[in-house]
This record gives structure tokens, C-alpha cells and sequence, in this order.
């Protein structure tokens, strides 16, 4: 019975799996799945055992405190270390340095130059010396009517001390020069006229002055200078200037203040028409406050200048105020530098300062201040190497009253040996200039250096005709060369533009039509020099003016000598 059940069973299974089978395969169809939630597993998290587990066990070992004892032993040695030696460096040769020098030439034109330089130290503290110079010739220009030899001498002595908490200096000196008119204007005269002219002219002038600096004091120095200047025809001017530089702290800041006294007089036995004689004079008084601000690459100074003028002669009163602002920035470093800024100035003219500037004047000048209202500048600057540098920089600026010298009239009733056209006077007009000036420094090592500038100028006239004897461009070059221990030399050489000014034959004091202007022409003007080092005192040297020997003029109807050689030696000394 239980094998016919067995049996019974296993055949309804198989029948139950068949017919299952079957309906599966008839009722499978072919169908689309839309997957509405992406599958996104996880991982659960583990269940690890935060607690530290704890050993309860009674019988745990206990270390052992160790202690160490050393024993120092000594050790014999017989090891001596080497002393370490500086490695030897050739040292140059000092060069011994002295105090004072005398220095003679001579040359063409019977030139004559000569220096004497003293100075000796009285203690730690003190010092006096002085200066002796003199350069004359006795002309020699091919082609005058007139001498044109002349000569300068300067002497000057100074005594100078310096202690804890200041050091001052007096000085005192005189100088003599005499030049020629020797400009004769050959289209109005002849020989004739020459042999009637002493065209000798002699400048003199003495001087006293001193100066005292002082160390973390309010005020930071001071300086008086009186110069008396005057001439063989009569003519005299007188001037004194007084200076100081302070500090005025406010909040904690310092004001740099600078004020000073300028006083000047003089007078002149006539003018050039013979109309009376011309007296001169006037004090200013000028205080200039300035901050300085720097931040970081940027240094700017603010400053005003305050100038009271009091003209004696015509008891007229002025009050000027100038700009005096300036300001630097650093674009890149030490490489390229901006730079610019506004100042003006109350510019005390002079007897003195024209007669240097150009010797030939008369002795009839009109003097008065000019007015500069304002200079502008903007420039850059900076080094293109640790050898080369450079400045370029534009100006504009505005003068009122400008001094401008300018050639007399010939007049056919000259009396005076001044008066035929052979000197110079000053007129005064306003003029705004506009300038471009570039410069250029190459300093290699000690031995050598070379330099460039050059300046181009645009006059802008009020009333007059031409920015008389003014030039529209400059430029110069210098070189300095130390060829060997012994050898040294150097060349120079300097370019003046075009220049205009105004002449005429003026036969009466009645009004005349405007004088012709008369163009000079540019010239270049090359020197050169050269020494030998015979040994630390001694030495020789050669100097060579005008290589190219061009006859330019100077100025109008005074031409300048041609090629000159001047040979000399220099001897240095103490004592």
C-alpha cells in the first residue's frame, strides 16, 4: 500500500509541474518597464565598540624605576687644532691726499692761468684757508679795431669751526676784472673813431659773509652775505642777504620754514642817452613754509612762498604769493621715477649778476625784480643700469619784468667809449617759455664717465620783438677718462642755437624806426685736456679750447679767439 501511494504521489507532482509549465509559456508576453525611482544602494552602517576596553586583571607586572649614574673619564690628548688664516687680499696702493695745490699755465694768446689752494687744519675743530685764482690774456683777435685783452683775478680767505652743537664758517674776498669794449661795430665806424675809444672796462668787488648749522635745534641754519660791486666809471651797487631755515612743529609734525632779508642798491652816473643818472633800490622780504608727505613710493612737498617788496627809490609797496609745490613718485624703483610740480619766485636782479653773466654791459643799466608767477614741470627719471642714468623733463613758465640783454644803438654823438654800439643794456618784458631737456650720465667704473644734455626753447614775447640773445636750443657733452695710473684725460664740448638781437647807427634822440634784427649764428665749441701723474705731488697737464678754431661771435660783433693751447703743472703740498 505504501509503494501504490508512493507512486500516486509522485505522478500528481509531475502532472502539476507539466501543466504549470505549459500556462507559463502560453500567458509570457513581451512588455515595457518604466523605471520611475533610480536605484540608489546604501551600506548600513557599522556597529563598532566606542568603549576602550578595560584590563581588570590584579596581576599585572609594575616596571622598575632605573637610575643611571655616569662616570666621567678623562681621555689624554695631544690633538692641537690648526689656527684658521684669512686668505690675502691685494690691497691697492693708498692714495695720499693733500690740502692744497698750486697750479700754473701758459699758453697762446699770452694766456696766463693760475691757482693756489690753502687750507690747514689750526685743531680737531677748527680750520682756515683761502683760494687764490687768476686767468688773463692779452688778446689777440685777428681782424678789431680795438684791445681785446682782459684778466680776472680772485682771492678769498675763510675760517671755518665746528663744535658740539654747531659749526660756523666766515669767508671774505675780492675780485678784480677788466675786459674791453672791443665790439666796434665796423659797418657805423672806422679806424678813425677807434683810435678816439678807451674801450677799458674794470669790474671790482668785495665781499664779507658767514654762515652757522645747527644740530636738534629749531633752527636748522643760517647765513649773512654783503657784497659791495662797482666799476672805473663810477657805478656802484650794494647788497645784503640774510638767510635762516627752521622748524615750526605743529601736532607733532614739522613745518620746514625758510624766510629771508634781500636788500639791494646802486646807481649810475647816467644812462646811455646821457638824460640823468638812474638810482636804484628796493628790500624783499620772503617766508616759505613747506610740509613733506611721504606714503610708501610717493613723496610730495607743500609749500607756498610769501614775499614782501619795498622798492626805496619809488616808495612802492608789493605783496606776491607763489606756489611752491613739488612731488615725486617711484613707477619702478630706482628704474623709472616720475616726477613734477609748481614754484615761482620774486628774482632779485643786479649790477653783479648781469656783468657776470655778459661782461660787455654799459654802466647805464635800469635794475629791477623779475616776477616769475609760476614754473611748471613734469619729468621722469631713473637709472636704465647701476652705470647709466637719466632726466627727462618739460617746463613752462610765466615771468613778468624778464631781463634781457640786449646791444646798444650805435649813436653818431657818442661821447661816452660805451656808446658806439660796442656794449650792452637790459630791456624787460613778459615772456612765457616753454622748454624739452633731456639728459644722459654713463658712469662705468672710476675711470671713466660721459655725459649728454640738451635743451630746446620757445620764447613767447609780449612786447618785444625777439627773446634778445636767448638761444633756441643748447647742448653739451662731457667725457672724463683715467687712461692708466699715470694718465688722465677728458674732452668737452658745447652747442649754442641761433640767437636774435638789435642794432642800429642812431644819429639823434628824436624817435627812429625799429633796428633790424640781426641773427647770430649757432656755433659748437670743442676742448680737450690731458695730464700725466708724475708722482703724488707733481703733475703736468695740456688744455686745448675751441679744436675746430671757428671765429664765432658770442655776441653781436664780439667774436670769441680761435684755437688756443695752454700747457701747465700742478703741484700739491702740505704744511
Amino acid at each position: 500500500m505504501k509503494i501504490k501511494f508512493l507512486i500516486f504521489i509522485i505522478t500528481i507532482l509531475s502532472s502539476v509541474s507539466i501543466v504549470a509549465q505549459e500556462r507559463a509559456k502560453d500567458t509570457i508576453d513581451d512588455q515595457v518597464v518604466n523605471v520611475v525611482t533610480p536605484y540608489k544602494p546604501t551600506i548600513s552602517d557599522a556597529f563598532k565598540i566606542k568603549d576602550t576596553p578595560k584590563l581588570q586583571d590584579s596581576n599585572l607586572v609594575k616596571k622598575k624605576e632605573v637610575k643611571y649614574n655616569i662616570f666621567s673619564i678623562p681621555v689624554a690628548s695631544t690633538f692641537t687644532p690648526a689656527k684658521g688664516k684669512a686668505a690675502t687680499v691685494d690691497k691697492a696702493k693708498a692714495v695720499k691726499l693733500y690740502d692744497n695745490y698750486a697750479s700754473l699755465g701758459v699758453g697762446t694768446y699770452t694766456s696766463i692761468l693760475g691757482e693756489v689752494y690753502l687750507n690747514h687744519e689750526l685743531s680737531n675743530s677748527e680750520n682756515v684757508g683761502g683760494y687764490f685764482s687768476h686767468h688773463s690774456s692779452q688778446g689777440g683777435i685777428e681782424d678789431l679795431l680795438l684791445d681785446d685783452d682782459f684778466s680776472t683775478t680772485h682771492l678769498n680767505a675763510h675760517y671755518s669751526q665746528k663744535l658740539r652743537d654747531f659749526s660756523w664758517k666766515v669767508d671774505g674776498g675780492f675780485d678784480l676784472m677788466t675786459y674791453n669794449w672791443y665790439g666796434l661795430p665796423q659797418n657805423f665806424f672806422g679806424q678813425a673813431e677807434a683810435d678816439m675809444i678807451d674801450p677799458s672796462h674794470t669790474f671790482n668787488s668785495f665781499y664779507l659773509g658767514g654762515k652757522i648749522n645747527f644740530e636738534d635745534a629749531i633752527i636748522n641754519d643760517g647765513s649773512v652775505r654783503f657784497r659791495r660791486f662797482g666799476d672805473n666809471q663810477d657805478s656802484g651797487e650794494n647788497r645784503f642777504v640774510a638767510k635762516a631755515g627752521f622748524d615750526i612743529p605743529v601736532q607733532g609734525e614739522a613745518i620746514k620754514t625758510k624766510l629771508y632779508v634781500d636788500y639791494i642798491g646802486g646807481s649810475f652816473d647816467t644812462d646811455y642817452e646821457n638824460l640823468g643818472d638812474i638810482n636804484y633800490g628796493n628790500v624783499t622780504v620772503g617766508l616759505s613754509p613747506s610740509y613733506q608727505l611721504t606714503q610708501d613710493d610717493l613723496t610730495v612737498n607743500l609749500g607756498l612762498s610769501l614775499v614782501y617788496l619795498n622798492d626805496t627809490e619809488l616808495s612802492d609797496n608789493k605783496f606776491f604769493i607763489y606756489p611752491n609745490i613739488d612731488a615725486s613718485y617711484r613707477l619702478v624703483d630706482e628704474i623709472l621715477i616720475a616726477y613734477g610740480g609748481i614754484t615761482g619766485q620774486l628774482q632779485q636782479n643786479s649790477y653783479y649778476d648781469f656783468a657776470t653773466e655778459n661782461p660787455f654791459v654799459s654802466p647805464t643799466l635800469y635794475v629791477a625784480p623779475t616776477d616769475q608767477r609760476y614754473k611748471g614741470f613734469l619729468g621722469l627719471k631713473g637709472k636704465l643700469s647701476n652705470s647709466v642714468s637719466y632726466n627727462v623733463k618739460g617746463n613752462y613758465y610765466a615771468e613778468e619784468n624778464k631781463a634781457l640783454l640786449k646791444a646798444n644803438d650805435a649813436r653818431g654823438d657818442a661821447t661816452a667809449d660805451y656808446q658806439y654800439g660796442n656794449s650792452f643794456g637790459v630791456v624787460y618784458d613778459d615772456v612765457t617759455t616753454f622748454s624739452v631737456a633731456g639728459e644722459l650720465n654713463i658712469d662705468v667704473n672710476r675711470n671713466f664717465t660721459l655725459g649728454f644734455k640738451g635743451e630746446y626753447f620757445n620764447y613767447d614775447m609780449d612786447n618785444e620783438a625777439e627773446a634778445w640773445n636767448l638761444p633756441n636750443v643748447t647742448g653739451s657733452i662731457f667725457m672724463d677718462l683715467q687712461i692708466s695710473e699715470q694718465w688722465y684725460a677728458g674732452a668737452s664740448a658745447i652747442y649754442v642755437g641761433e640767437r636774435k638781437d638789435q642794432q642800429d647807427l642812431v644819429a639823434t634822440l628824436l624817435p627812429q624806426d625799429p633796428s633790424p634784427v640781426i641773427s647770430l649764428d649757432s656755433y659748437f665749441d670743442a676742448n680737450a685736456h690731458i695730464g700725466y701723474k708724475i708722482n703724488d705731488q707733481l703733475s703736468v697737464f695740456g688744455k686745448v679750447n675751441n679744436i675746430l678754431n671757428q671765429d664765432y661771435e658770442r655776441y653781436l660783433n664780439f667774436p670769441v679767439q680761435g684755437i688756443q693751447i695752454l700747457a701747465g703743472a700742478t703741484y700739491q703740498f702740505d704744511f
